[in-house]
């Protein structure tokens, strides 16, 4: 197929679209009429042959083939955006909406309460977070995705971030009524509070190292999440014991709202990656918001 200049425009029009959720608002934001809108969209439809939005009187929604293709032309429209912007001679400022798709661990006791002081070092950037346990088209629409866990990113580029520590804790409450195990295979006579891992269905298995032995324990419990969150509250109400990630659980460490236990078996690390839909150089406002999150955990020291 040979290349249409027009495509340019309408996938420029389709990002609006999906963006606002409606030809009216795209209009404002293109500075197009709402006939102009409609007239590119099916004009791109008819060029590529798939019917891009389910339209109705008060919302358009991307079709199945829409959001695919929606998919992979966003990270081409940043592409083109950072090469303007390098045209121009202002590659040095870092702009534009960064889109993140993050593990909701990392987002709500990590990067929340970074983003204040990265948006204020770079405040051309906008920020647009989904917040996502899956890794099924965790790239659609996204500049880059964070997930903890072994690196699987396909045809994707993969970054490693950092390790942290998994620590298993306790509510001092539950400690003092149930007793502190001395050993791992202690944690069989006691309530366990069990994380569901979102790619398999089933609850993680609990591993402890020491000295290069690293032993599994068959834990058992009745509550089951996919929420680690959740799991921290409850746990801190003495409801059981947690295998959790040590980066983000300083704050109930530091308040004694909980306590580390087995701290001799603790020596497993658990991986942060992060995830870019291309092999080519990635945007400015990517490279600096990964360069940012390294820099600001490992100077917590977290």
């Amino acid at each position: 197929m040979s290349f249409d200049t027009r495509i340019l425009t309408g996938v420029g029009v389709l990002a609006a679209v999906a963006e606002t959720g409606n030809f009216a608002r795209a209009a404002d934001v293109l500075g197009l009429t709402p006939s102009g809108v409609s007239r590119a969209i099916a004009r791109l439809e008819v060029r590529i042959g798939i019917r891009l939005f389910d339209r109705s009187p008060r919302a358009v929604t991307l079709t199945d083939e829409g959001r695919r293709f929606h998919a992979q032309i966003m990270p081409l429209l940043a592409s083109l955006e950072e090469a303007a912007t390098d045209a121009a001679g202002s590659a040095a400022s870092v702009s534009g909406k960064l889109r993140i798709n993050v593990d909701p661990w990392f987002a709500r006791m990590v990067l929340a309460q970074r983003l204040p002081a990265f948006l204020a070092r770079y405040p051309l950037v906008s920020i647009d977070l989904l917040v996502s346990n899956h890794r099924e088209d965790m790239m659609a629409g996204a500049d880059v995705a964070v997930r903890f866990g072994p690196a699987d990113g396909g045809s994707l580029i993969v970054r490693k971030l950092l390790d942290t520590r998994v620590l298993t804790c306790a509510a001092p409450a539950y400690l003092d009524r149930y007793g502190t195990p001395q050993s791992p295979h202690d944690l069989l006579h006691h309530e366990a509070l069990l994380f569901r891992d979102p790619q398999t269905g089933r609850p993680f298995e609990w591993e402890f190292s020491k000295d290069g032995q690293t032993i599994d324990v068959d834990v058992r419990g009745r509550l089951t999440t996919d929420d680690p969150s959740t799991a921290i509250e409850a746990c801190a109400a003495g409801h059981g014991i947690f295998q959790s990630l040590a980066l983000g659980l300083d704050t109930w460490l530091r308040r004694g709202e909980l306590v580390q236990i087995l701290t001799e078996w603790s020596a497993e690390r658990y991986p942060l990656y992060a995830y870019l839909p291309s092999r080519r150089l990635p945007p400015a406002k990517v490279r600096v918001f990964l360069d940012f999150i390294v820099e600001t955990v490992v100077a917590s020291g977290s």
